[in-house]
């Protein structure tokens, strides 16, 4: 049930779209938001590439966490530094605590907090005598991790008092410094923190300030080089063990523990990513003012849910540069040329850019890779050199609006009304077409975004095969149909987890098929209408009648408001309410008296059938969006002259309102209908005890005080019809004390079973019936609507 250009769809893969995504790039550099730099980034060893944030999927792993000495060079200096005057025979160390081991060989430095108070520990254990220098407000919970009971501090200082004291590598023949950092905490550890701008972000940023370089030990393959001392050749991934065994041996190890955490894993491979700092092309959040662009332009979208807001703005705040650019054999290329030794792309980048789409255009991206740079640089290709990097897959996807949106005018223009996505989508194409909208349009490609979450099972458990709880789509439509699974993602909150089982399942068919036989209902009583011929004037039409379609029109107004706002259960609810209360509760049930013994051409007829075609035309249409295939059905067999489908058409106009008071306005029925429940439950009651069967066979007595009265007296004759009984008789209410009370304030009901003959034709049981010569058992308005004088004007 959905509708698309399925001749025309847009695929990342073809000529068109890779070309304006090599457009877009250009677009973006020329508006200053691109750069290239070394910076650690999310890398698979695996996959031998960058990997983006939402390319990154969190699992659980084992590592080992470990403890480690950094000897204090000049203990002397340490000293005057935390103004202890003690002796210095013992060996002092700074103790690091890591969960990642491997990295300790491309270790530059130690940092620790400037704010933080550290202390000099002296300690004795089974190994004899030393000194440790631990963040004063761990020391405690670090002695107990080492199993150290005898211990005591003998100097205290901030961390701001040892930045620059000199420290030997655990392992390796030189000196490392020790750094003040804002990124170290005491939430875990020692309040001391291995540095190695390698192989993190926090470390790579810190280490920039103190002019600390990369080392580049670890190939892309997760492999050491071949001239790294002690671990050349080994895999990043299997050397945790022979670096710890390096530090036992060197007695550098203080103390070590394997534990499970979630760990950054590879979407795609499954396996553990590292950071590693390689020479990548990134979109800056800053360089161009991109973060506050795109937090303004945040403000001006539409987010629903509402929190769907807070979530983006949240994930903007803390966002870094995005890597864009990645290590592959396939994918759309970085299509640029750079200087060879000035790495500065080309100053005619855009011309360039614009030549290498043209060839992509007609040719795809090999295009790039077979071009000889001398077609488009002449004598200075010397000079340069191809990228070979490819992009990111997410700036594919991101770049959608301008390589769909643009580009086919049926779509509109820029920006797009709606992205519609799951919730994971906020770190991903939500987040990567904001970014990239920002930087090559100036604004947000997007007006609305509409986030729904995922399927789980009655259990609130995923969908999984090996647990056995996946319910398919296809077996659902296959069994229930297609608007059945339809009418559930409607009847369900979308901006949670949506459940879904057989059982829910199944009350969604009763729910539909509710609505459905009502629709079947409104049709098989438009049986010989034709609207061109038969249409009642709404000044003409019978009181209930225009109520009724006076509750349609109010009813529209709600539902085009919960479609404007995505409120697809609002609409559900309000459908089948309406089929299932004001229709079927009770209009419905009192008009068929007047559908089935009224003359064919009666204003009693013609008005009820008036109010049903209405309603069917309206009701068609509120439910095309969701019950597709139904509301197509409907449209095909609703009478009188129409569009070929529904979905051609807009929200229909033909319904009348009513004004709020008047006689019997919009008001007065809606007190009418409250004391018909109130009967009805006054029926039941007698139903439930045997007193009577149907609601003809049964005779009412409404006990009313005066406001009652003056609504009910002027139905006289009719108030039997509202009630679907024999006889509806009004009296005081103080005549009343032995009746029923109801939940309606001044009503007391009193129910009789009828002792008068039924009518064959209209079932009501009437004193006259039998007594009228020449017309057998029928009643006495049955009589007069056979000979074609009845029914021209009735209240009901």
């Amino acid at each position: 049930g959905v509708l698309g250009d399925w001749d025309n769809p847009y695929l990342t893969m073809n000529y068109q779209f890779e070309a304006d995504i090599i457009r877009a790039l250009g677009k973006v550099a020329e508006n200053g938001h691109l750069h290239r730099g070394f910076k650690p980034v999310y890398w698979s060893v695996v996959g031998g590439s960058a990997l983006a944030e939402a390319e990154v999927e969190y699992q659980e792993k084992t590592s080992i966490a470990i403890d480690v000495r950094f000897p204090v060079e000049d203990v002397a200096d340490l000293h005057a530094r935390m103004g202890y005057e003690g002796d210095g025979d013992l060996p002092t160390s700074v103790v690091i605590w890591t969960t990642t081991p491997w990295t300790l060989p491309s270790n530059q430095a130690v940092a620790l907090n400037a704010e933080l108070e550290y202390a000099l520990v002296e300690v004795h254990s089974e190994l004899g005598a030393e000194r440790m220098i631990i963040a004063e407000a761990m020391h405690v919970d670090v002695m107990a991790r080492y199993g150290i009971e005898d211990y005591r501090v003998l100097a205290r200082c901030k961390g701001a008092d040892l930045e620059h004291l000199k420290l030997a590598h655990p392992f390796y023949n030189k000196t490392v410094p020790v750094i003040l950092g804002e990124h170290v905490t005491t939430e875990a550890g020692t309040g001391a923190v291995h540095t190695a701008p390698d192989h993190g972000v926090e470390d790579f940023t810190v280490g920039l300030k103190y002019g600390l370089q990369t080392l580049n030990y670890v190939q892309d393959d997760g492999v050491f080089r071949s001239d790294v001392e002690l671990f050349a050749g080994e895999h990043v991934y299997k050397v945790d063990e022979k670096v710890i065994q390096v530090l036992a041996e060197r007695k550098r190890l203080v103390y070590k523990k394997s534990f499970r955490h979630s760990y950054p894993h590879c979407w795609r491979t499954k396996t553990p990513l590292i950071f590693r700092a390689t020479p990548q092309w990134f979109i800056s959040m800053d360089k161009a003012g991109l973060k506050a662009k795109a937090l303004e332009a945040v403000k001006g979208v539409k987010w629903v849910p509402a929190w769907g807001q807070n979530r983006i703005e949240a994930m903007l705040e803390q966002s870094p540069d995005w890597c864009i650019s990645r290590q592959r054999t396939w994918g759309v290329p970085i299509a640029f040329f750079v200087h060879r030794e000035t790495q500065a792309l080309h100053p005619d980048t855009p011309r360039l850019i614009e030549e290498v789409a043209k060839r992509v255009e007609k040719e795809g991206m090999e295009a790039w890779w077979k071009l000889d740079p001398r077609e488009l640089l002449g004598d200075e290709a010397d000079q340069y050199a191809k990228v070979t990097d490819t992009l990111d897959v997410w700036f594919d996807s991101g770049v959608t609006h301008a390589a769909v949106l643009e580009p086919r005018p049926e779509l509109g223009r820029y920006p797009a009304d709606l992205y519609l996505e799951g919730s994971d989508q906020h770190r991903g194409w939500f987040q990567s077409s904001l970014k990239t909208g920002i930087a090559i349009k100036g604004e947000a490609p997007y007006r609305q975004v509409l986030t729904h979450g995922f399927t789980v099972d009655g259990e609130g458990r995923k969908m999984s095969k090996s647990i056995g709880n996946v319910v398919a789509p296809q077996e659902v439509m296959d069994k229930l149909g297609a608007d059945v699974l339809r009418l559930w993602v409607a009847a369900t909150d979308y901006s949670g987890e949506m459940t879904v089982s057989n059982d829910i399942l199944a009350r969604t068919a009763d729910a539909y098929r509710r609505i459905r036989n009502t629709a079947r209902f409104l049709l098989a009583n438009l049986n010989g209408f034709d609207p061109a011929a038969h249409m009642i004037a709404p000044e003409d039409m019978l009181s209930l009648d225009r109520w009724i379609v006076d509750r349609a029109a109010q009813l529209q107004k709600q539902i085009c408001q919960a479609y404007e706002d995505y409120s697809f259960l609002n609409v559900y609810q309000k459908v089948h309410h309406f089929c299932a209360i004001d229709l079927g509760g009770f209009y419905l049930d009192i008009i068929k008296d007047r559908q089935y013994t009224t003359p064919r051409d009666s204003v009693a007829r013609r008005s009820a059938q008036t109010a049903l075609y209405h309603i069917a035309e309206a009701l068609c249409r509120w439910i095309a969006p969701i019950l597709s295939f139904t509301a197509d059905e409907i449209w095909q067999v609703l009478p009188g002259e129409r569009s070929e489908s529904v979905f051609l058409e807009t929200w229909y106009t033909g319904l009348a309102e009513l004004p709020e008071g008047g006689e019997m306005g919009r008001d007065y029925w809606a007190r009418v209908l409250d004391v018909k429940e109130a009967v009805n439950k006054a029926l039941e009651d007698a139903r439930n005890a045997g007193q009577i069967k149907g609601s003809l066979t049964a005779e009412v007595t409404l006990y009313v005080d005066d406001s009652l009265n003056a609504l009910l007296a002027p139905l006289g004759e009719e108030l039997r019809f509202v009630f679907i009984t024999s006889e509806a008789r009004l009296a005081p209410l103080e005549e009343g004390r032995d009746a029923a009370e109801t939940s309606v304030p001044g009503l007391r009901v009193a129910v009789f079973a009828s002792a008068h003959k039924k009518c064959p034709r209209c079932w009501h049981q009437r004193p006259e019936v039998g007594t009228l010569e020449g017309h057998g058992d029928l009643c006495q308005r049955c009589v007069t609507n056979i000979e074609g004088e009845g029914e021209v004007r009735r209240y009901a």
